[in-house]
């Protein structure tokens, strides 16, 4: 990922210094412009998984049952989904997605409640996502704080959202672009206000 995004960066060959800088601007203006993004995605799976014999399990009624319904988001150890995390202000709220499972969909809100810092998990040498190349000097992995919100009014499941993403595609709706279905594999993603506002307005309507 990282070596994607350092590609990325780079100037279309033998393209003029101004072309250069209508290139980045143009970049700046697109689907992962950090301005445009004030909410997330949070995928979590409710169903026991063993990774390195750990159970890495965590459903939305693991949140509640934190003290205070909070709890630090840690074991993201893919560069893009990091710099998502790093991203993060306090107050923005995210949806609890739960993935890996047998229907997977949006559960719940949540919010930030204390933005990036190091996740202790990286040099933890029992824990699944331990990182024997982090330094504690300088970590690799950063993690965030979230808390719970409160439950969406339904379950908002993948296959709906995706049938509005591939309307949307055709007719230039909100969810042409969502993250959900043009990087599947990642478990941090950034959302618009108009694919957060869409999403939420689902909660109203009633199941397909």
């Amino acid at each position: 990922d990282k070596e994607e995004e350092e590609k990325s960066a780079k100037p279309p060959a033998g393209s003029s210094k101004s072309g250069w800088k209508n290139w980045k601007k143009k970049e700046s203006d697109g689907e992962e412009s950090k301005i445009t993004y004030c909410h997330w995605l949070l995928k979590s799976e409710p169903e026991s998984r063993l990774e390195k014999g750990v159970d890495v399990k965590f459903s939305v009624d693991d949140l509640k049952a934190q003290p205070n319904q909070t709890t630090c988001w840690d074991g993201v150890r893919n560069y893009q989904a990091r710099n998502f995390l790093r991203s993060m202000k306090l107050g923005q709220q995210a949806f609890f997605y739960h993935s890996n499972c047998k229907e997977p969909g949006i559960v719940a809100l949540v919010k930030i409640v204390k933005e990036a810092y190091p996740d202790h998990t990286q040099f933890d040498q029992k824990d699944p996502h331990y990182d024997s190349t982090s330094r504690k000097e300088n970590p690799k992995w950063s993690m965030v704080d979230v808390q719970f919100v409160r439950m969406t009014k339904r379950f908002i499941p993948l296959s709906e959202i995706k049938a509005h993403h591939l309307a949307h595609k055709a007719d230039g709706g909100p969810l042409k672009d969502m993250m959900l279905f043009t990087r599947q594999r990642l478990s941090i993603q950034p959302l618009t206000q108009e694919e957060f506002d869409f999403v939420l307005s689902l909660e109203e309507e009633k199941p397909h």
